[in-house]
């Protein structure tokens, strides 16, 4: 991506955005809005959040539409993990926007051919999680989050119905974050996102027929640094907490990554909520590119932070990657009192093509040359979910998917499929997975300048499928109000995992598999409790198993929270008070390598166990919501600072503020 490409991006500051917003919502607002008011007796306007609905497609495919409220509480909007589309905890490079990957064990689901680039879906929204707005005036919001340190968190939404069962809405978000490693000043910039979101609801007076759309548009720039690059080997870790003093291995590299995604699904009742036909298209692309303009020679004639030998250009890297895929699924669905159930078939016609920088070429000169075959793809898959519910006693659920039929007689990796199954009674549940899937396109091709390997299936180097089985037990319990102890819930799981011919990066960034199995232990708790106006909030993940060979788990990941709430000034403001800690154990992380985009195996570095704790405090005023957060409290206390990842330190000690602002007219 071009800097003149993403110049449009850059220049829409987010102080544009709530300007046009604001006109649009008083411009476009006026005279049709003042015709939709609902009034009472006193002409006072009633819109708010009770009479805006929030609608997701996992509801529409349940045959439902009444949507639930907005969320206005307090609780997640000081969290930095909620200020992003993946709420999971996550191991990153430190500062916002730079590549992350899931710290914990996630089970897969994904069949088939899959790109297999995934360090930015963190910041990216998943089209079949969008939500659409049922008001009846125009509704719009902005957040913002922005901290000394250059983080920046901006999105601006509006939305509004064109009659009564049509609406339409716009979204645009900025994520931003200036460099804390090597930085010749505090507004030398790291990483660029932007995206723009279409997206529409429509249904029919009668209710039979729905129809969901949206499009998204996003780009993503990111300065790649290498990490810490120790002044002297003499020098210990504790010693690396210099931050924009600090050396980096890399100085003229990016990544860019740009996703474009059409999405709709439509339904249509036959027969009631009995039986309804649904269809969903899902068409997009995601171009990947990575160049380093200056590839730097180190003291042993080799190449600094690559591997030693560049496969073709020795002057400059330029790997570029894109791949198109577009999917129609088409089933049946209903619904009872006693029994729901959704089957469905899933076409995917899919491409990756690649390429890079030819031997020849400088640094100036980006004559590219194709770096691998096109490889394309016509995979059927068929799917469903049954479930059974006897009263309010128990329920039993079971769902899968099968990766069917290769049309391009391409990819033999058969079979794909998983299975699921789940029985609840009360507060317990239990439910076994079964999974088996092939490796990523990535994991089985790649050809870059640094790095080249085919683990293609029907080859003498391919990948078997990944095999996984996941048994696990839940409680979840609402515990009665004792005393001052009131809204008291207890949640808690036991898993053990099972995993067969595991795929992960090894020590020298390339992907291998790993025969047998690897064996997991995950449990995990959360406790949550008011005593009077002081909340508690605690949650834990122990994880056994998790430092082996192609596995990189911390064992104990907990996040606690303690705050004091009230009302202010006459009941017109709701505040929080509190604090909230993050420890993480220590484990021998993964390291990254930028050129491939992919987290990979070390042994060399083990990241000690630390804590961060924030202070913050949080407050509503009717439609609006403010918080100012001291971040990284206890810097100093015990240590310097702490790494995200391998010579990538996090962000030291910042004051964060951040609010939101609601119109419903």
């Amino acid at each position: 991506m071009k800097a003149s490409k993403h110049g449009f991006f850059r220049r829409w500051s987010p102080l544009a955005s709530l300007v046009f917003g604001l006109l649009l919502c008083g411009g476009l607002g006026g005279t049709p809005a003042a015709q939709a008011q609902v009034l009472d007796d006193s002409t006072k306007v009633l819109y708010g959040p009770k009479t805006t609905r929030v609608i997701y497609e996992a509801e529409v495919l349940r045959d439902s539409t009444s949507g639930t409220p907005i969320d206005t509480t307090l609780t997640r909007w000081p969290q930095a993990r909620f200020w992003f589309h993946d709420t999971t905890f996550q191991q990153d490079l430190g500062a916002v926007g730079t590549a992350s990957r899931p710290l914990l064990y996630q089970p897969n689901l994904q069949l088939g051919a899959r790109f297999g680039r995934n360090v930015f879906d963190k910041y990216a929204r998943v089209a079949a999680e969008i939500p659409y707005y049922d008001s009846r005036s125009p509704y719009s919001f902005f957040r913002l989050v922005q901290s000394g340190s250059g983080e920046q968190v901006f999105e601006f939404s509006y939305s509004r119905s064109l009659k009564k069962n049509f609406s339409v809405g716009i979204a645009y978000e900025r994520i931003a974050s200036n460099k804390i490693l090597a930085a010749r000043s505090s507004r030398d910039g790291l990483v660029e996102h932007s995206n723009v979101l279409l997206f529409s609801r429509f249904q029919t007076e009668n209710e039979r027929y729905h129809l969901l759309f949206n499009f998204s548009n996003v780009r993503h720039r990111g300065i790649e640094q290498g990490g810490i690059r120790p002044a002297s080997d003499t020098l210990e870790l504790r010693e690396l907490f210099n931050y924009g003093r600090e050396q980096v291995y890399l100085t003229r590299a990016a990544n860019n990554e740009a996703r474009d995604e059409l999405y709709l699904t439509q339904t249509y009742r036959l027969l009631g909520r009995g039986l309804t036909v649904y269809h969903t298209l899902d068409a997009k692309r995601q171009y990947n590119s990575y160049f380093d303009q200056e590839l730097r020679a180190d003291n042993s004639g080799g190449y600094l932070f690559y591997p030693p030998n560049p496969v073709r250009n020795r002057t400059a890297t330029l790997d570029r990657a894109q791949y198109q895929q577009v999917e129609n699924t088409v089933g049946v669905l209903g619904r009872t009192k006693s029994v729901e159930y959704r089957l469905y078939a899933r076409n995917r016609l899919a491409s990756l093509a690649s390429k890079t920088l030819d031997s020849a070429a400088t640094a100036t000169d980006t004559r590219l040359k194709t770096a691998a075959p096109t490889r394309n793809f016509n995979q059927v898959f068929v799917g469903g979910i049954a479930s059974f519910n006897y009263r309010t006693i128990y329920s039993i659920e079971t769902a899968g998917e099968l990766y069917a039929l290769s049309l391009s007689n391409k990819y033999t990796n058969y079979p794909e499929y998983w299975l699921r199954g789940t029985v609840r009674t009360g507060p317990l549940s239990a439910e076994i997975l079964q999974t088996s899937y092939s490796p990523t396109l990535t994991q089985q091709e790649f050809v870059g300048n640094h790095y080249e390997w085919h683990n293609l299936p029907g080859t003498a180097t391919e990948f078997e499928n990944v095999n996984a089985t996941h048994l696990t037990g839940r409680l979840a319990l609402k515990v009665p109000n004792f005393g001052k102890l009131t809204r008291q819930r207890f949640e808690a799981s036991v898993s053990g995992v099972s995993i067969g011919n595991l795929v992960y990066y090894d020590t020298d960034g390339a992907p291998t598999q790993e025969s047998g199995s690897k064996n997991l232990l995950i449990g995990s708790a959360r406790y949550r409790v008011h005593f009077g106006r002081v909340g508690f909030d605690n949650q834990a993940t122990y994880t056994r198993g998790g430092d082996v060979q192609g596995i990189r788990i911390p064992e104990l990941v907990t996040n606690s929270r303690v705050f004091y709430e009230s009302y202010i000034f006459k009941k017109a403001v709701f505040s929080q008070i509190g604090l909230e800690a993050y420890y993480q154990s220590r484990y021998r992380a993964l390291d990254y390598s930028p050129s491939t985009q992919q987290f990979y195996l070390q042994n060399g570095f083990t990241i000690r166990n630390y804590s961060v704790v924030d202070a913050f405090i949080s407050a509503d005023i009717k439609t609006v919501s403010v918080f100012l957060k001291a971040a990284y409290l206890n810097q100093g206390l015990l240590y310097d600072g702490y790494y995200a990842t391998p010579y990538y330190s996090g962000y030291p000690r910042r004051f964060q503020f951040g609010i939101k602002w609601n119109f419903f007219n």
